[in-house]
């Protein structure tokens, strides 16, 4: 019998401890199910049922590198599975795989946004849980999914934030947070990790978001020496619209790192955003709030509040269009929060790859299509 090809991603998931009782009647090794499954949904299956109807039509193609000394598993096993194995195990993993393989590390200085998402259609009437919310971390420059955690049926994204935190090594980095994540607590624990921040500011902060608010009234209104504002301008032109950003900084207050305040912050930021409709020629605009710990370099400052937003069009924005996931109607907490996992990282693998030059969707299509295409996926190093 051939020697089985050897695979970085069967090695990785080789790991994950089997939540299974382990007796004779076991058919289906776990290794096998893990991997049927993260590339049935690479390739484009939404259900439990495609990617066993997936696996069955390759099933030439696993036994290169795996087992299978029963076949295919039904999708009811994959269901069962899913539903049975840790998230954590699985999340660690897998992007340990990642790390490796598609050299996922960020660099220094990198951005990192959090923020999260709801599944909408993951709701339980029966049970009384809502839609189960995920929030995620996103390295906005290569694209790439570093970890998730989800919120308590109970609770909001400020308890599952710091746990996905502590899960990240940022040293060196920037993390952006929407205003869910303004809290003193949060912003002590990123400057904890070696990294800086950048938080969206809203009324929730109260006393803080008066003091930045009267702050940049002040100082917008102030001409010569006194004046503590860094400007930069940008204009962006495309899809029938223009966009200018203006990005205001100025230097932290007394009053705003006194003792007991915020851990780390340096300067304030004042962002007035304004888009025109040149079809119909209205406009709209929008004026934001940040704290953060960088220095007063406007340019840097106003590009980690823009590329904030790559999570939303770079992640969020295409598991709802390429993976459907909001009509996703799994029930079940750990088997909907293990498909969630795969497809954050199936985003990432099809993102980082530049053999083809195509969208995250034809991708999909394309490895479920060609099994050297899927294989190098699989395996190679970028």
């Amino acid at each position: 019998m051939p020697a089985k090809e050897q695979s970085p991603l069967v090695d990785a998931l080789a790991a994950v401890p089997d939540p299974r009782r382990q007796c004779k009647n076991l058919r289906h090794p776990l290794v096998d199910v893990l991997v049927v499954g993260f590339c049935g949904v690479l390739c484009g299956c939404e259900d439990f049922v495609e990617i066993e109807t997936f696996g069955r039509k390759k099933a030439d193609f696993f036994r290169r590198f795996l087992e299978l000394p029963e076949g295919i598993p039904s999708h009811d096993t994959f269901r069962r599975v899913f539903q049975a194995v840790c998230p954590e195990a699985l999340q660690r993993c897998l992007l340990q795989w990642l790390q490796g393989v598609r050299q996922a590390a960020p660099a220094a200085g990198a951005v990192i946004a959090i923020d999260g998402k709801t599944l909408r259609r993951t709701f339980d009437r029966a049970e009384g849980l809502g839609a189960l919310h995920l929030v995620s971390a996103w390295a906005t420059a290569n694209g790439l999914t570093l970890g998730q955690v989800a919120v308590d049926a109970k609770s909001n994204e400020i308890t599952a934030i710091p746990p996905l935190i502590e899960l990240l090594d940022l040293k060196g980095c920037v993390v952006t947070i929407d205003a869910a994540g303004c809290q003193k607590g949060i912003a002590a624990q990123i400057v904890a990790k070696g990294a800086d921040y950048v938080l969206a500011l809203k009324a929730s902060q109260p006393a803080l978001y008066e003091q930045v608010s009267d702050y940049f009234l002040e100082q917008l209104e102030q001409e010569g020496p006194g004046r503590k504002l860094r400007y930069h301008r940008e204009v962006e032109e495309g899809h029938g619209r223009s966009e200018t950003r203006e990005t205001f900084v100025a230097p932290a207050t007394k009053e705003m790192v006194a003792p007991g305040a915020w851990l780390g912050l340096a300067t304030v930021v004042l962002v007035i955003r304004r888009c025109v409709d040149h079809a119909t020629g209205k406009a709209s605009d929008e004026a934001r709030y940040f704290i953060s710990s960088l220095p007063a370099r406007v340019k840097r400052l106003a590009g980690a509040v823009r590329q904030h937003w790559g999570i939303e069009n770079g992640l969020h924005w295409v598991l709802d269009v390429a993976f459907n996931e909001d009509r996703m109607r799994q029930r079940d907490r750990n088997g909907i929060e293990n498909l969630a996992l795969l497809n954050r990282l199936a985003v990432s693998v099809l993102r980082q790859d530049k053999t083809i030059k195509a969208g995250v969707k034809c991708k999909r299509k394309a490895a479920g299509w060609d099994d050297d295409y899927l294989l190098h996926l699989l395996f190679d190093s970028q």
